[in-house]
C-alpha cells in the first residue's frame, strides 16, 4: 500500500484516485499517522459484500428473454434407503 501525506495527497488528488484503481489501497497520513485509506469502487464493492439482487442475477441470466423453457425431470427410479 502507497502512503501519501495529507497535503500531497490533496494536491495529487487524481493521481491517488488512480493509483487506488490500478495498484490498490492508497494510504493517507497527517503528521505520520494514518488517517484515511483511498480505495477503488471495484475493491470497496468486493470488501462490502455490495452485489446485484437475486432479481437482478435472474435477469442478466441468458435464458431470460426466452418465452419457453422446456426442461425434462430424470425419470429414473428413486433409490430405496433402508430406515
Amino acid at each position: 500500500m502507497q502512503t501519501w501525506q495529507m497535503q500531497t495527497a490533496k494536491a495529487r488528488f487524481s493521481d491517488v484516485v488512480r493509483s487506488a484503481k490500478s495498484d490498490g489501497p492508497q494510504d493517507i497520513t497527517v503528521h505520520g499517522k494514518s488517517v484515511a485509506v483511498v480505495l477503488s469502487r471495484e475493491h470497496y464493492d468486493r470488501l462490502s459484500g455490495n452485489t446485484q439482487s437475486l432479481v437482478q442475477f435472474m435477469r442478466s441470466s441468458p435464458l431470460y428473454a426466452m418465452d419457453e423453457l422446456k426442461l425434462e425431470r430424470d425419470k429414473s427410479v428413486a433409490r430405496e434407503v433402508d430406515l
